[in-house]
């Protein structure tokens, strides 16, 4: 009689999660009991060695017991698995690997994910209970945080880069733990990439926003969530002349322009969560002058959201010209409203007629991003700012949103405004309606 093959159950991992787990065990066993101290290629190859013969001694076993070893692609399904567990992201994995998902949201055991096309969908579960969702993010953050990066009771939230630049956030405040994982798909994105591969702006726009970055004109990108503007900044930074030096100022590692070579003198600061003591955390607004000691060219804000703007705007204002920095905002006018109300929030604790000076003297142009009618994040808007009266500052919307979204040129630019971009090679033809 013959033995029994794989059944067609043996296809979804769920049913192997129990081999999955073991035969983690084994191999996570037999990495710490060799001492060995690898490189991550390294690792990942002894993963790669020691899960190969552990499904072997697996097989075997089957055979000896009277039964038959799982089928080939089973198999490749349990490996993967494994792998992922010890060098990837464990259960998330196959969704890092979706290069068409944008988004994952983890509410406890319900998974959704959004795609590249506006599109969300529901998936899967990635783990059986809410106690092995937390040991996969503490397990993520072990492995994946530059610094401690702590996830209990006592600090119910984490935020770490991944190794492939997507950011995950999890808190565990609700009745579930969540997760948010915001994936950065364009890394490498320049302008011209944006223009024209994904649609994000036309000729004319293209050549304007190229043209602030050459003539080293302070830049605010702002939007709403999801809008793109991290990608964007990154893009816009592509622009910079690569004998520049940069300094990068984030909560989280997202930018990661110290590891693009057209960036070679670049400098990432992150900052720093207080130890279990409470002690030795660094913030944004102490990170910003930090910076101003290190003599860059530019200093770039991944994210503008609190005091850190005091320095910065103070940073923009006297001669690093041509910094950038990004901000939560529904509109680009709000930009202004937003930069103010942090102002006053800060250690300085300005007011507003005291901050709409040091914005209107220090910020050039406001940019905002938009989702358009048709599911593309787009150039929606474009401010040129011109000074500050009292409590406001005072701009022109030189591109205005138009009925599907997109920018449309509205107001044109002042005359010396105009001739300072055209030195750095910007064509006004290229705009029609000014």
């Amino acid at each position: 009689m013959s033995s029994p093959r794989s059944s067609a159950t043996d296809w979804q991992p769920s049913v192997q999660q129990p081999l999955i787990d073991e035969l983690r065990r084994q191999v996570a066993a037999q990495l710490a009991a060799s001492g060995a101290r690898l490189t991550g290629r390294e690792r990942d190859q002894r993963v790669e060695q020691l899960v190969a013969g552990a499904l072997d001694a697996h097989a075997r076993d089957r055979l000896a017991a009277g039964a038959m070893p799982l089928d080939p692609p089973v198999e490749a399904v349990v490996a993967k698995a494994v792998r992922d567990a010890l060098t990837g992201m464990g259960a998330l994995q196959p969704l890092l690997d979706d290069p068409s998902i944008t988004n994952i949201f983890i509410n406890g055991g319900t998974v959704w994910v959004k795609r590249a096309d506006g599109t969300k969908t529901r998936m899967p579960a990635v783990t059986a209970t809410a106690d092995e969702l937390i040991d996969l993010i503490r397990d993520i953050a072990a492995r994946a945080g530059a610094d401690e990066r702590r996830f209990d009771r006592g600090v119910p939230r984490v935020s770490v880069r991944l190794p492939d630049g997507s950011r995950l956030f999890a808190t565990m405040l609700s009745r579930e733990p969540s997760v948010s994982i915001r994936r950065h798909t364009l890394l490498h994105a320049s302008l011209d990439e944006m223009a024209l591969k994904y649609g994000a702006m036309d000729h004319g726009l293209l050549a304007l926003l190229t043209a602030m970055v050459l003539a080293r004109r302070n830049v605010i990108i702002c939007g709403g969530t999801d809008t793109g503007k991290t990608t964007f900044l990154r893009a816009m930074a592509k622009a910079i002349p690569p004998d520049e030096r940069l300094i990068t100022i984030e909560d989280t590692d997202e930018l990661a322009l110290d590891e693009d070579p057209d960036h070679p003198d670049c400098v990432a600061l992150q900052a720093r969560e207080p130890n279990v003591e409470g002690e030795g955390g660094i913030d944004l607004a102490e990170l910003v002058r930090w910076a101003l000691r290190m003599s860059p060219d530019r200093v770039i804000l991944g994210e503008a959201r609190g005091g850190e703007v005091v320095p910065l705007l103070n940073c923009m204002s006297q001669g690093n010209d041509g910094s950038l920095a990004t901000i939560h905002t529904s509109s680009s006018k709000q930009a202004f409203t937003r930069l103010m109300t942090y102002a006053a929030q800060s250690a300085e604790r300005l007011p507003f007629e005291s901050t709409a000076p040091l914005v209107g003297g220090a910020v050039h142009f406001v940019v905002h991003l938009a989702w358009s009618t048709d599911g593309v994040r787009v150039v929606s808007s474009i401010r040129e700012v011109l000074h500050a009266e009292g409590a406001e500052v005072i701009s022109n919307e030189v591109f205005r949103p138009g009925p599907d979204r997109r920018a449309v040129p509205a107001a044109p630019l002042r005359t010396d405004t105009l001739d300072e971009l055209t030195a750095a090679g910007f064509n006004p033809n290229l705009i029609r309606g000014w």
